[in-house]
């Protein structure tokens, strides 16, 4: 994908999103992106074998959540023991992290610092509405954004639940998201990619239509 040996693997592990009193059976996508020394993992849902099989021997610079809703942080701890790394979460989202890991104290995401990888640079946005700690991560280089559930094909990730805000997660799509260019593609946690370019025509279309 580039000189640096960019490298943007896809693991896909199924389990139970449990909030609010309710559960619903979810499939999450798992991002790791580096290049073949070293990685980060983009969420950490469900089930650790697969991600483990997918760095390989490969050397982990972190687990990055893009939220803290338990099925995108489910195996962050094993995760982490076992690949000797940290775990990184926003520190807008840590009540929903000790939901699920009340004994594990994760390192703190900041809107605007890089994360150096592969001899590239991944941009933490923070993308608040669907939970006030929710991230993106653009590449620049790869022209891919990982839009964790900021932002599917289709629209907006929900907002009827605790923490999370329509209002909110429009205008962190309208000033965030649309602004990067049109053939950024957009790599979601749930489901297909999609491109800035395909979404960004119907933002008032999902204003109209609301959460």
């Amino acid at each position: 994908m580039s000189e640096t040996g960019l490298r943007i693997d896809r693991v896909v592990t199924s389990g139970v999103f449990a909030l609010d009193g309710g559960e619903w059976d979810v499939d999450n996508n798992i991002w790791v992106v580096g290049n073949d020394d070293e990685c980060v993992i983009i969420d950490a849902a469900h089930d650790a074998a697969p991600i483990i099989d997918a760095v390989g021997n490969r050397n982990v610079l972190g687990v990055l959540c893009s939220h803290a809703h338990n099925d995108h942080i489910t195996v962050a701890p094993e995760l982490a023991k076992e690949l000797d790394t940290h775990i990184f979460v926003h520190p807008g989202d840590m009540m929903l992290w000790n939901e699920t890991h009340p004994n594990v104290e994760p390192f703190h995401l900041k809107d605007g610092e890089d994360f150096h990888i592969a001899g590239t640079d991944l941009q933490i946005m923070n993308t608040p509405g669907h939970s006030p700690g929710s991230c993106a991560f653009y590449l620049p280089e790869a022209k891919v954004l990982f839009s964790g559930d900021t932002l599917f094909a289709g629209g907006p990730g929900a907002t009827g639940r605790s923490f999370s805000d329509f209002d909110t997660i429009i205008d962190s799509i309208r000033t965030s998201l649309l602004t990067l260019p049109g053939e950024t593609e957009v790599y979601t946690g749930h489901g297909d990619a999609t491109s800035i370019g395909a979404e960004a025509p119907h933002l008032e279309e999902w204003i109209r239509r609301g959460e």
